[in-house]
């Protein structure tokens, strides 16, 4: 394995009746609060309310953001910064899924910098500081409630940009999973089609001896794939939602990839596909990542073989190396369509005629993927196969 240095100072506060937790929470930070939340799931379940007594019972001076898109605007993000940096604000608090946790991100790497808050996530800065802030999680998925990367979309240039900071990690994320009981099926199964994506990421590397790394993807991926029939069939299954919940936030809080350095291009390929099309993030990942799969069978087969084996329990007797492979993709795919994941652009209405745009937005900066080397032509070849 590759050396590493692992960092996370999120305080993870997990279970069943945890978001009386709040109120203690809230006592060790600054009177002005920014609420942070996307549209009125959490008005309806009762999770505002809570929020804003509790909120009161701190003595806090409250400012509210509401409507945070699902790929959050860096329009939206600008409007945040603005309210921190009129208003002085201390504190922020996320209420929601990960798009509201990644706007928090750049709201509160915005609101302490000169500099614009684009510039930053394009790059071309860098965050010094951050406001403080804690989120509470009503959607597992991304795993952005336990990490320091964030997706924003400048929907006016069509780019939707992953960055990152060791300055915006949650100061504590509250994940009860009474608070996700409400989440429809569509966004349940992107959920958990999105935290799979991410151990997959990181299983594919080229670092070696890695034994321990395999066996914790493979073990969240196995977890997933038992859960997931359960929850489907019982949205209110509420040990189900426990199980799924915190699958999604060690998917992506930096455990799968101490050593290993996993590859990220499907991300990439993904990103360049909403950004034009505004699509469910998840959803392109359902389409996008067995045709990536097979495109990269010729890096490391074995690490194909061994997915195939150990979490899709193929049988290997009389097959070839590759036939193994195959199976084990297929098996994948067939598993997040019988989630009622998609399975093709056209599942999307996206035709042949925007292919060029998405080749051109993924590869603006040249290749990319750390384990499978991708460029215009091979996303373009891609597009084209997931049609």
């Amino acid at each position: 394995m590759n050396p590493f240095v692992f960092h996370n100072p999120t305080k993870l506060i997990f279970g069943k009746d945890q978001n009386k937790a709040l109120l203690e929470q809230l006592n060790n930070v600054g009177k002005k609060v920014l609420l942070v939340y996307g549209g009125g799931s959490i008005k309806r379940n009762g999770l505002y309310n809570h929020v804003i007594e509790s909120l009161a019972r701190a003595d806090k001076e409250v400012f509210e953001l509401a409507g945070i898109e699902p790929n959050p605007r860096l329009t939206t993000v600008k409007k945040g910064v603005e309210i921190c940096q009129k208003q002085h604000i201390d504190f922020i608090l996320a209420v929601g899924g990960g798009s509201v946790i990644d706007a928090t991100k750049a709201i509160a790497a915005g609101a302490t910098s000169d500099v614009d808050i684009w510039d930053i996530i394009t790059k071309k800065e860098i965050a010094h500081s951050a406001l403080p802030f804690g989120t509470i999680l009503t959607l597992a998925a991304t795993g952005s409630e336990m990490n320091s990367g964030s997706v924003i979309t400048n929907w006016e240039s069509n780019q939707k940009v992953g960055w990152g900071s060791p300055h915006v990690f949650p100061s504590f994320s509250i994940l009860d999973p009474e608070n996700t009981l409400s989440v429809p099926m569509d966004q349940t199964v992107y959920g958990m089609v999105d935290m799979m994506s991410h151990v997959l990421e990181a299983y594919f590397h080229h670092a070696t001896n890695t034994p321990l790394q395999d066996r914790i993807c493979e073990s969240i991926l196995k977890t997933v794939i038992e859960t997931a029939p359960k929850l489907i069939n019982d949205l209110h299954d509420i040990e189900a939602r426990e199980t799924i919940l915190y699958c999604g936030t060690m998917a992506l809080n930096g455990i799968t990839q101490m050593g290993a350095r996993g590859d990220w291009g499907s991300h990439n390929i993904e990103h360049a596909i909403s950004a034009v099309h505004d699509i469910p993030h998840a959803g392109g990942l359902a389409i996008i990542f067995p045709h990536w799969l097979k495109k990269s069978m010729n890096e490391r087969l074995e690490r194909h073989v061994q997915l195939a084996t150990e979490v899709f329990n193929v049988n290997i007797d009389d097959k070839s190396q590759e036939e193994i492979a195959l199976e084990g993709i297929e098996r994948l795919s067939e598993f997040w369509t019988s989630l009622g994941a998609p399975n093709r652009l056209a599942d999307y209405d996206i035709k042949d005629d925007s292919i060029e745009r998405m080749a051109d937005i993924a590869s603006e900066n040249g290749e990319f993927g750390n384990f499978k080397k991708m460029n215009k032509t091979s996303v373009t070849e891609l597009l084209k196969d997931a049609l």
